[in-house]
């Protein structure tokens, strides 16, 4: 499906931005893995939480729905049913990454996750180093790529240094190191999203955080029954930047997700210039870990941008956003170079090479580097084509790019921004007609 994105007019309302992808992917699997029912409001209805809806289910977890979420029935940490066919996670990274921690504990039963040909794409070697070093037998393509096969073990408990700041493969250890026998630990060069941390820790389970490093001890079972889901600050940024770049634009996001490990975007544009106020929660990067997720808003207006740079240990914090740094960047007075962010390079697509790519047939002046990109801000961009290559949040950053450019950009698959954010296109009509 192609989607032409003009020259806007000004952004002016509120916006009450979709739940939190990550916080539902957790909910769902932790309601499975426990002995009671959870209820999960405000529950993501898109096509990436759906796999996992569907996941748990397979796995024996009933689902059922209710008027604001849905409640999961779990069969406790032991109770993941055994699944005569491939668990389908379609285009779930989150979820391909981590339901092997649970599932790798589940002795004498077999297990084969598989998904779209994007997910086939995505390696899974740094979910398998940490779980073989406690005994979990896993097979996958080449070492390395789905399907992935995991056939249920006694685990132990292990010492388990991240080569790469990663919150999904910290948290499937987290989840394996439940089942596992003895206390595991789980050091990070860098804080990444502490979503797996808060939800264990309101599920019961004695977790400590010491700088970078985490450790949990087996448990019998996870006391959780009831989640909100706030709403999504990576699906809030699409709108937010738009709000900054188009002339005139000023709107609220309300009941947004202000977790300070997923708000590293909004700090970032804070520092360009940004005109940005709310209730972020503020850093505090080997502090205690608290149980609850902080809920905010923000009020946002255009304004002039200047460039800067994002280092390495502010990657994992904004993660999904930097595909947005860049089309600031053009924007932006001086140069805004992004480095340390090699994860770009296994996502939905390899991200910095289809940035950089789409928004330099833009007009955009940028350079690709190993571990990021350089854009040297011309005050806009011309306009023309952008092709997502699936992407969901490179289809939402190629229509923030339009509604700023001089000409409009025609975005070529924007079907995929449905993985995360359905209604997308409804929000937007909405704050254009404000």
């Amino acid at each position: 499906m192609n989607i032409r994105f003009d020259p806007s007019g000004p952004l002016r309302g509120t916006l009450r931005p979709p739940a939190d992808k990550s916080i539902s992917h957790r909910a769902a699997l932790l309601g499975a893995m426990g002995s009671r029912p959870l209820r999960i409001d405000n529950y993501l209805k898109a096509a990436d939480t759906r796999s996992t809806r569907e996941a748990v289910r397979a796995l024996g977890a009933p689902v059922e729905a209710h008027f604001d979420g849905i409640v999961v029935c779990g069969n406790g940490l032991q109770g993941a049913h055994a699944v005569g066919r491939p668990i389908d996670v379609g285009n779930a990274g989150t979820l391909m990454r981590l339901l092997p921690g649970w599932l790798a504990g589940q002795q004498g039963r077999t297990f084969t996750l598989d998904g779209d040909a994007s997910i086939r794409r995505r390696p899974v070697d740094r979910v398998i180093a940490p779980l073989t070093a406690m005994g979990a037998r896993l097979r996958a393509a080449e070492d390395r790529y789905p399907p992935l096969v995991i056939d249920g073990a006694a685990l132990q408990a292990a010492d388990y240094t991240l080569p790469v700041a990663s919150a999904q493969v910290k948290s499937c250890v987290l989840l394996a190191a439940l089942v596992a026998d003895g206390v595991s630990t789980v050091s990070e060069p860098v804080p990444s999203r502490d979503h797996t941390e808060r939800m264990l820790l309101a599920a019961g389970v004695r977790i400590e955080r010491d700088g970078t490093r985490l450790s949990l001890a087996t448990v019998e079972e996870l006391a959780l029954d009831h989640v909100v889901v706030p709403g999504d600050p990576s699906s809030a940024a699409f709108f937010v930047a738009a709000a900054v770049l188009v002339a005139g634009s000023r709107i609220t996001v309300e009941g947004m997700g202000c977790n300070w490990t997923r708000t590293g975007f909004f700090r970032i544009l804070e520092r360009m210039g940004a005109n940005i106020a709310g209730d972020l929660e503020p850093p505090d990067p080997g502090g205690p870990i608290t149980a609850s997720e902080p809920v905010g808003d923000l009020e946002v207006s255009a304004g002039s941008l200047t460039a800067t740079t994002v280092s390495e240990a502010e990657v994992p914090l904004a993660i999904d956003e930097l595909p947005l740094v860049a089309v600031l960047g053009c924007f932006a007075d001086g140069q805004t170079v992004v480095s340390g962010a090699q994860e770009l390079r296994v996502k939905e697509s390899d991200r910095i090479a289809t940035v950089v790519t789409g928004l330099r047939g833009l007009g955009a002046e940028i350079e690709a580097t190993d571990d990021g990109f350089v854009v040297t801000g011309t005050g806009g961009l011309r306009g023309g084509t952008l092709q997502t290559h699936g992407d969901h949040r490179l289809a939402m950053a190629g229509a923030v790019a339009g509604l700023a450019s001089v000409d409009g950009v025609e975005v070529v698959g924007m079907e995929a921004a449905a993985v995360s954010y359905p209604r997308f296109g409804d929000d937007l009509a909405g704050l254009l007609e404000a």
